[in-house]
């Protein structure tokens, strides 16, 4: 008996994360068609098997699943919406996973889209940085339908270990909103502890050894920290998507008649080093700030 072919899977977004993501795919033998704005990108994946088209437009019309991670909201919407985006050439009875950290607003009106065209949409954001991309460590928050979920749980489970159906449409975004919430004002702590650490003459690492396992311990602080200690800025995730993230979320909360100054600070703080030329770094780079200017 022969067993049912895998699915076609397209993959839109090869960055710092998707590259990983995707490459788990192949590795699982999915047939796998690629795209980024920056060709080289998916250069890697290509010489590993993928097939790279040259628009959303056209993965949608050959893949049974799309999966996209990108930048911004708008460039999901554009990727999405419109004569030439994912949903107008997609294949019927196709399922579309957005995995961007994006808006749930846009999650619900593209998963609206989706339904109109006999389509299937998830929002299914992710959490756990470069790291946990290359070790398909990723937490992955998904909203939408949860016969869609059910269905492609395999896939989820070749990029991450903690997969939660959250809700309907647009609940995948708000969970990540609250994951983004509760790292900002950490991200705070962090830095401020190593710089307090270092300037009172002690050994940060060490001071990391009795920190990280206690009451303050966090995936931040076991991760990010030691990376600052190292004068390791390089992103696992961009400070200008961070900026992206809580930009969103304080809209999202005013919108509830939510006050959130911890995450108002963190956001004024990391708009600072952007505007001093951070929006590039990972977000560790907050303790950029903290350092003696010349």
């Amino acid at each position: 008996m022969t067993s049912k072919p895998l699915s076609t899977i397209g993959f839109i977004g090869t960055g710092v994360m998707g590259s990983s993501m995707a490459g788990h795919l192949l590795k699982a033998g999915y047939p796998l068609h690629a795209y980024n704005r920056t060709q080289s990108k998916a250069d890697r994946l290509v010489s590993q098997g993928a097939i790279w088209k040259d628009s959303p437009a056209n993965i949608a019309k050959v893949a049974d699943i799309v999966i996209t991670i990108i930048g911004f909201p708008k460039d999901v919407e554009a990727a999405y919406l419109g004569p030439d985006g994912i949903i107008a050439n997609a294949k019927p009875g196709g399922i579309l996973i957005d995995m961007t950290t994006s808006s749930p607003k846009l999650a619900l009106q593209i998963a609206e889209a989706a339904s109109a065209r006999q389509l299937l949409a998830l929002d299914a954001p992710v959490s756990g940085g470069d790291l946990g991309a290359r070790e398909a460590r990723l937490s992955i928050m998904v909203g939408g339908e949860e016969a869609a979920f059910d269905q492609v749980k395999p896939i989820f489970e070749l990029m991450g270990k903690n997969i939660v159906y959250q809700g309907p449409a647009g609940s995948g975004q708000h969970t990540k909103m609250a994951n983004q919430i509760a790292i900002a004002s950490g991200m705070l702590g962090v830095c401020e502890a190593v710089v307090y650490a270092e300037r009172s003459g002690l050994d940060a690492t060490r001071v990391l050894e009795s920190i990280s396992s206690g009451a303050a311990g966090s995936w931040s602080l076991s991760n990010l920290a030691p990376r600052i200690i190292k004068g390791d800025f390089e992103p696992g995730f961009f400070v200008k998507h961070f900026i992206k993230d809580m930009t969103i979320a304080l809209q999202e909360a005013d919108s509830m008649g939510l006050d959130f100054p911890g995450l108002a600070a963190a956001k004024a703080a990391y708009e600072k080093l952007a505007t001093e030329g951070g929006e590039d770094f990972g977000t560790q780079g907050l303790y950029k700030l903290y350092q003696p200017r010349d």
